[in-house]
């Protein structure tokens, strides 16, 4: 549960009267624990999972996919890798999470795949005998679907994807699946409007744009406009090769909406454009067009775990699989925290606020609580539960006082 800091990003022992090495050996041996796998460090993730659609979502469950690069700047893990160039060593994460298509509130992490210079390490695949990945970003993450659809949610899923999921390939095979997709498109490749192929970019410039609603900063009022169309898909894949050689692999056409949304100054000016590919028709356009802008929430989690939180880049386990276990350990922590934020109740809502005021993290103006408040203030609070658990009163007031006369003779 604790927020670890940079210099210091070992496990945290709590305050009891067992000694913070002893606590550094039972983590090591829980983590070497061959019994101890991913797939069983998943379930109580997938459980609150499932509990939380069931809780906060209306017709769908929205299911984020995305990659994030690991960094590790010390050499003691063997199995660390070149991602971009030669000094640029790490691992690589992809998550799939969960959120609600009524507010955009992360659920949890249902899916986690780390991929190191020994191979890839799945949270549903066999992690004791790690294969080296030969499959490209969207292979890995089409077999992740692939596992997410066998879960029987409450609510269907729509799996929303950024520009690197623009594969008509992969449209092709998650449409033969009953796969619901959301991905952001990319200007160039084509597509075919009312019989005329066209740039995916030219499409948007010929529709026609309803104000959806105003979008306020600190700055400056913009306005997001929204317009749609039918689309169809015909173009050749170009399925991944190892050795980089790409055929053209022809296959059936695939109807989709494509759906833009432009964000406008008030002197008419286009300041952001977002191109919009997606198989989900009962959904008005302007809710596909939010649904993706919650996309971010996995950015923040990434966050979460890395800078803003849990410190993973700096995490000194020596071995790919034993910071997967970590990570999910860690994920925990965040599914706890996000229910606490999304409770509407006055009870939880005190509880934020005294999370907060221990964290004694400052908040931007209007703004009351965040995650890595509510993280570091649980770790305060929980350390505080434990302490008076394991000392007495008696002992507490005599630590207080020796405390007090040491700092009396300095002052």
């Amino acid at each position: 549960m604790n927020a670890s800091e940079a210099l210091s990003a070992g496990l945290k022992a709590v305050p009891n009267k067992i000694s913070s090495f002893a606590s550094t050996q039972a983590a090591w041996r829980f983590y070497k624990n061959e019994a101890v796998t991913l797939s069983k460090l998943q379930e109580p993730l997938t459980a609150a999972a499932h509990a939380g659609i069931k809780q906060q979502c209306g017709e769908y469950a929205l299911c984020v996919h995305d990659w994030s690069k690991l960094r590790y700047r010390h050499r003691n893990k063997p199995d660390i890798y070149p991602r971009t160039h030669p000094d640029d060593l790490g691992y690589e994460l992809q998550t799939s999470l969960i959120l609600s298509d009524q507010t955009g509130n992360p659920i949890a992490p249902v899916a986690q795949l780390l991929v190191s210079a020994d191979g890839s390490y799945a949270t549903y695949g066999d992690d004791a005998t790690p294969e080296p990945s030969v499959q490209n970003h969207l292979d890995e993450v089409s077999d992740c679907i692939a596992h997410l659809e066998q879960q029987n949610f409450a609510r269907p899923l729509v799996h929303v994807m950024d520009r690197e999921a623009d594969s008509i390939g992969h449209m092709r095979r998650w449409e033969a699946n009953g796969i619901h997709w959301l991905v952001r498109a990319k200007g160039n490749p084509t597509v075919e409007l009312q019989g005329t192929s066209m740039a995916c970019k030219a499409v948007a410039d010929k529709l026609e744009y309803r104000q959806a609603h105003p979008v306020t900063d600190e700055e400056k009022k913009r306005r997001l406009w929204i317009a749609e169309a039918e689309v169809t898909l015909r173009r050749p894949a170009k399925p991944y090769s190892k050795n980089g050689k790409r055929t053209l692999v022809p296959g059936p056409p695939v109807t989709a909406r494509l759906v833009v949304s432009r964000l406008l100054s008030d002197l008419g000016e286009v300041e952001a454009e977002w191109l919009l590919l997606s198989n989900v028709k009962d959904i008005d356009a302007s809710t596909i067009a939010l649904w993706y802008y919650w996309r971010w929430k996995i950015e923040t989690f990434f966050k979460l775990m890395k800078s803003a939180g849990h410190q993973l880049e700096a995490w000194q386990q020596e071995s790919a699989l034993a910071i997967a276990k970590r990570l999910l350990v860690a994920s925990m922590a965040c599914v706890t925290v996000w229910a606490i934020a999304a409770d509407e109740s006055q009870e939880v809502a005190e509880l934020r606020g005294f999370l907060v005021k221990l964290s004694g993290r400052q908040m931007r103006h209007q703004k009351t609580v965040t995650h890595p408040a509510l993280l570091a203030g649980l770790w305060v609070f929980l350390s505080l539960s434990e302490l008076m658990q394991s000392y007495s009163p008696h002992e507490l007031e005599r630590f207080r006082k020796t405390a007090q006369n040491l700092c009396s003779k300095i002052v």
